[in-house]
């Protein structure tokens, strides 16, 4: 970890990687803009994930007093990790024959057929707690009616994946078994409730001639104003919803991995303790004496003997790890591996073919509809997930190490 603090800043930025060379320019500019903010608390913490954002760069941390940040949490308000082990070793599945396939190819096509993927949704409306408490406490969200019919519309995409970076993966950990991982947010809801609220902050700021700048995309608002409170109520909201639908799809592919192993092969499966955590989200905490709204944009919370989920790439290794309570992190550590192309950098640079011949080599079953933008999650896309632990041992003990055996993707 590095420090930057100079005639370019107001408050320090603390960086977890080995010097300033590792970081795109952009995202470095998007960091020196946050630490211009004249509300924060100690300094602006940044990943060994980070890459460059909008408004704040992925993998941006930052503990702000009495005000939020739509665009420091992001579009997809609680984009998170669903995770469960099982006791099958991957061995006993690996090669075993169906009349779809292999085992593998079995699951992962039932998954495919039961779980929407990227811009599909359910055609009859699912079942959602949250929801239904939404409904029941209207006088929340009732002086945003523009926001209400997303309510509605979200019983049809609860459960859903989504597209991009979002996955449910089978996984072998370090001791040969099976583990299932989901990758997903708040679908729909989550991008509504940021771009309203952006929007709001931004002629806000103009009103009370903000010294924070329109260009850096960091338009906030007062905790305790009306709309403060009203981004705060959806957030929570689009919190719930993304942990509901990653604990609904965990469920779905749990039962088609149990039946379909216990059919072909006589096995019972036993699923281990779940883990479904949020990366990207706004929280009212306590550090350094102080109660603040800590902003994580592509940033898992770790507290000391907290368990939280740090996904790599497809093909590539993801971990679960045990949270040090790092302070000068605000008790953070990375979301996963971070990015090293975007997604029009991995198309030019890297075929499908020459992914796909990849993933067969290494073993890995695709689920995937369309395959002509799959080089956009390769995993020569992103940055070496073994590399950007090595930069985070002061934040997280790894638990588990586990390596792709099937991916779903949007």
């Amino acid at each position: 970890m590095f420090v930057l603090y100079d005639e370019k800043t107001r408050f320090p930025i603390k960086i977890w990687l080995e010097d300033v060379n590792q970081m795109e320019e952009s995202c470095l500019e998007q960091a020196y803009h946050l630490s211009q903010l004249p509300f924060l608390h100690k300094w602006v913490c940044l990943m060994p994930d980070t890459h460059t954002g909008k408004g704040m760069p992925i993998g941006g941390v930052i503990a702000a007093k009495d005000v939020v940040i739509p665009n420091a949490v992001g579009v997809d308000i609680g984009c998170g990790m669903d995770f469960v082990p099982t006791n099958i070793k991957a061995e006993n599945i690996r090669e075993i024959r169906t009349g779809n396939g292999t085992l593998v190819q079995a699951i992962i096509g039932n998954i495919m057929r039961t779980i929407p993927l990227n811009t599909e949704r359910y055609r009859v409306m699912q079942e959602s707690e949250v929801l239904d408490r939404a409904k029941q406490e209207m006088e929340k969200y009732e002086r945003n009616p523009e926001l209400l019919p997303l309510i509605d519309d979200g019983y049809f995409q609860v459960g859903s994946l989504g597209g991009g970076n979002h996955f449910i993966e089978l996984q072998e950990d370090q001791d040969g078994f099976l583990c299932i991982m989901i990758h997903s947010g708040s679908r729909h809801l989550g991008k509504a409730v940021c771009d309203h609220f952006h929007g709001a902050a931004r002629e806000l700021n103009k009103k009370w001639y903000s010294e924070v700048k329109d260009e850096y995309h960091l338009a906030f608002l007062p905790v305790a104003s009306k709309e403060g409170q009203q981004y705060i109520n959806w957030m929570n909201l689009a919190l719930d919803y993304a942990f509901e639908n990653r604990a609904r799809m965990l469920h779905k592919t749990c039962a088609a991995v149990g039946e379909l192993i216990e059919k072909h092969t006589g096995l019972t499966v036993e699923f281990g303790e779940e883990i479904n955590c949020h990366h990207n989200y706004a929280s009212l905490e306590n550090h350094y004496d102080e109660n603040v709204w800590v902003h994580r944009k592509g940033a898992t919370r770790v507290r000391e003997g907290e368990m939280a989920v740090i996904p790599g790439a497809m093909g590539s290794y993801s971990y679960v790890v045990e949270g040090k309570g790092n302070r000068e992190s605000f008790c953070t550590s990375s979301h996963g591996a971070g990015r090293s192309y975007s997604r029009s950098g991995a198309m030019r640079a890297f075929s499908t073919e020459q992914v796909m011949l990849d993933l067969k080599e290494q073993g890995v079953v695709l689920g995937k509809r369309k395959k002509n933008d799959v080089a956009e999650e390769c995993r020569f896309a992103y940055k070496d997930i073994d590399q950007v632990m090595i930069q985070q041992q002061d934040m997280v003990t790894p638990v588990r190490k586990l390596k792709t055996v099937g991916v779903v993707k949007g």
